[in-house]
């Protein structure tokens, strides 16, 4: 995969940001939107799958896994084929070898790491996309996304569901009692957590039990501060993890992990909190919540659609801080890959790359396409609307998640590489070299370099 420059994205997303933020303000912005919904003629045609039975596997859960089956009810519904979603869990890589050793591959898979994708590949367990699929991507598709689909020239998957990750969610009622303001720089972000935590309501809600949610933490505080250029080096370990750049971004996200007032629940806390209660109990409690900010991407919504908060009223949302001269943009997403040279399997990576399925989840909430041809007015409300405009605008010149792009084991895997790093830096960030040397360790390893 090629490198991509970045001032498109940072312009295109920054710019975006401002919208956000004056939008958000508007406690009525939800409410006048126009619905949304798929466009009423089907858009992509499918072939007749009658008695065909296919499994499809996500590491998704809760919502997040209702609402894709909702998509998979639709493409039942137009193909007669039988869909079952089977459940995968984190790294899936491990999952899946386990299914295909047995026997039993699902027809398609989710993969939510690039490295992910690569092992599939590598490991012959990928079918590459038919023709039917590929006329999608190149019709709704901008160069980059699908070349983020490809390994070694052939396309072998559909990105259909992305992601801005470089967003800060708030409670509206905890800032206004404490009399803050959303802040730009991370000078300001800090700031503002001493005023909160002050006031009586931790700053932050941090999803420790997660490591993902860590490198995101990590991932945005060194795309600012160290820049687009040393990023990429890093994600591909050309640069160690040992590197000047990589202890002023620990050193500075200590200032936010190192207070444990500004923790709900303090370090402890934080690392017993799995990401779906990290957005629940922020947005619980009224005008005191067990934290007054939860940082993740626009897949938030989703979390927040299980309390009585309202979007653009009660939850509101800025960009995420700038720690040097710009502010970060970081971007992930769920990659769909056929592993069963099947008809069925290729029929359904084509409506995954068709505005008609995306436009049914987008209508849902918490999900944001990279398909340019999505009607913005399927997003149910204006901030996930303006979100997934600015990917859209943002073309090929976005950032992707570091630890997505990593090889599994380091930057994939629960308990061990990155993620058991990150967690260990939280409930210690005074020890900067001790975390270095060990994530360098394990990449090195895992990177074999």
């Amino acid at each position: 995969m090629r490198r991509r420059s970045a001032p498109a994205a940072w312009t295109a997303l920054a710019a975006a940001g401002a919208l956000l933020l004056a939008g958000c303000g508007d406690g009525g912005a939800g409410k006048s939107d126009p619905p949304g919904g798929p466009s009423a003629a089907p858009r992509v045609e499918l072939p007749r799958l009658d008695g065909e039975k296919l499994e499809v596997s996500a590491v998704w859960t809760g919502p997040e896994q209702a609402n894709f089956t909702k998509v998979l009810e639709e493409f039942e519904r137009r193909t007669g084929a039988s869909v079952a979603f089977v459940p995968a869990q984190d790294p899936i890589v491990t999952f899946l070898g386990t299914k295909i050793a047995g026997g039993q591959p699902p027809d398609v898979a989710l993969l939510p790491q690039v490295g992910a994708l690569t092992a599939a590949v590598q490991n012959k367990w990928a079918q590459p996309v038919g023709p039917e699929a590929k006329a999608q991507l190149d019709k709704n598709y901008s160069q980059g996304w699908k070349e983020l689909g490809a390994v070694g020239g052939t396309q072998y998957g559909v990105y259909y569901k992305a992601a801005n990750k470089s967003l800060v969610w708030y409670n509206a009622k905890a800032f206004e009692a404490a009399g803050v303001q959303p802040p730009k720089t991370w000078k300001e972000l800090i700031a503002a957590a001493d005023t909160l935590s002050a006031s009586g309501t931790p700053a932050v809600s941090v999803a420790g039990a997660d490591g993902w949610t860590l490198t995101d933490w990590f991932e945005n505080v060194y795309l600012s501060q160290a820049g687009p250029e040393k990023y990429d080096k890093l994600a591909k370990h050309e640069i160690k993890w040992t590197d000047d750049s990589v202890r002023q971004a620990l050193t500075t996200l200590a200032e936010l992990f190192g207070r444990k007032d500004f923790l709900a629940g303090g370090p402890s806390g934080a690392l017993a909190t799995e990401f779906p209660k990290s957005v629940t109990q922020t947005f619980t409690g009224g005008d005191r919540p067990a934290a007054a900010m939860v940082f993740e991407g626009d897949f938030v919504a989703v979390n927040i659609a299980q309390t009585e908060a309202k979007i653009g009223e009660d939850a509101l949302v800025f960009p995420f801080p700038a720690v040097g001269a710009k502010a970060p943009v970081v971007s992930g997403g769920d990659v769909a890959v056929a592993l069963k040279p099947s008809k069925g399997a290729q029929a359904l990576l084509t409506f995954l790359a068709s505005p008609d399925a995306a436009e049914i989840q987008a209508r849902l909430g918490g999900f944001v396409s990279p398909n340019k041809a999505v009607d913005p007015a399927a997003y149910p409300n204006a901030i996930q609307r303006r979100i997934a405009e600015a990917l859209i605008a943002a073309g090929d010149g976005f950032r992707f998640d570091m630890s997505d792009q990593a090889p599994a084991a380091f930057g994939g895997t629960p308990g061990a590489g990155e993620w058991k790093a990150l967690q260990d830096f939280l409930a210690n960030p005074s020890d900067v070299a001790g975390i270095q040397a060990r994530l360098e360790a394990d990449a090195a390893k895992a990177y074999g370099n």
